[in-house]
């Protein structure tokens, strides 16, 4: 079958369930918001027990990584993440979240070829691309500093 781009277009928007976004958009924000929200409240906790800011913002970060990862586990992200759409991809969580769902997806497969192997299907190149940049910036870094400029 040889269809045009326009006829494509007027095919899918027909076939595609109209998207209410009267209620999507309150939720991604109220949902989003909420995460942030209890990562201040880590924050504010860490400090009250003592803590440093530069720890208590460690201790955040790994605790709301944790929890991204238990829900994902627990199938609970994809429930909210349903409902509150792109609200769960508050940065941290959401990128806790592309590195632990692929895991598990594939976790039948074995520790090594499996969850080793998927666990970074989604999130690798990202966390190559930023590597790689970092070096790159360091190298420039590095040559204007010592050679002058």
């Amino acid at each position: 079958m040889n269809i045009s781009n326009q006829e494509y277009g007027e095919l899918a928007k027909k076939l595609s369930p109209p998207s209410a976004m009267y209620k999507t958009i309150p939720l991604a924000f109220v949902i989003g918001g909420g995460i942030c929200t209890l990562g201040e409240l880590l924050l504010n906790v860490y400090q009250m027990l003592g803590l440093d800011m530069e720890k208590s913002g460690m201790l955040t970060s790994m605790t709301l990584i944790f929890l991204s990862a238990l829900f994902t586990g627990l199938k609970l992200y994809d429930r909210i993440a349903q409902h509150a759409g792109a609200g769960t991809l508050v940065p941290i969580t959401g990128f806790a979240n592309s590195v632990v769902s692929p895991a598990l997806d594939f976790k039948s497969e074995g520790f090594v070829l499996g969850l080793g192997a998927k666990m970074f299907v989604i999130a690798g190149p990202v966390i190559v691309y930023g590597i790689s940049a970092s070096i790159i910036y360091g190298v420039i870094y590095y040559c204007m500093t010592t050679f002058g400029g």
